[in-house]
């Protein structure tokens, strides 16, 4: 199906572009969300008697965008969660927890606006893709600790986890002492 683009869409193209897309594609994301036109000889007029309108939105909506970006870029936020020994957290960190945070440090952004390839499920930094426009993304560093003073050690480059795993080496050669007779030990 060929449709006008009435905003840019990242891997697809700019305004005006016409562009052929999956019929499902259209008719379920572009379309219902006001960022495309069937490409139809209507249309095509109806969009260019708009278009300098378009592009004045767009522009304005960009403007605006970079404004916020630039008190974004590069902030860095603590997310406290419960986790096991082993650095496993217990649920996970998705697009509305990062929403929220950003929130809560004075900046409101949609949690469509955050890009998470998938759910954050383990201890550590993490940097996170906010796309404000479709042609303004910043990073932000979302920092998952169990405590605010693990949050401070991850944030110096100390991992965590590794503190936990390290046991005493009486407690260790017990272990492997233990483990070694019952490898070797007779089946009842």
């Amino acid at each position: 199906m060929d449709v006008i683009l009435l905003e840019r869409v990242e891997k697809l193209g700019r305004i005006g572009d016409v562009v052929k897309v999956k019929p499902g594609y259209a008719r379920n994301f572009l379309l219902p969300r006001g960022k495309a036109l069937r490409a139809t000889e209507a249309n095509k007029a109806r969009f260019e008697a708009q278009r300098a309108h378009l592009e004045a939105e767009n522009a304005k909506r960009r403007a605006h965008a970079e404004e916020e970006a630039k008190a974004i870029d590069g902030l860095s936020f603590i997310l406290i969660r419960q986790a096991s020994n082993a650095g496993a957290l217990y649920g996970s960190v998705a697009a509305r927890d990062i929403a929220e945070a950003l929130a809560a440090c004075g900046h409101k952004v949609a949690k469509q606006a955050i890009v998470l390839d998938r759910p954050i499920k383990t201890l550590g930094l993490y940097a996170v893709k906010v796309v404000l426009h479709p042609e303004v993304a910043v990073s932000v560093t979302a920092n998952v600790a169990r405590s605010p003073e693990e949050a401070e050690l991850q944030a110096k480059g100390v991992d965590v986890t590794a503190l936990d795993r390290d046991e005493p080496a009486e407690e260790l050669e017990a272990e492997t002492a233990a483990e070694a007779v019952a490898e070797h030990a007779p089946e009842a």
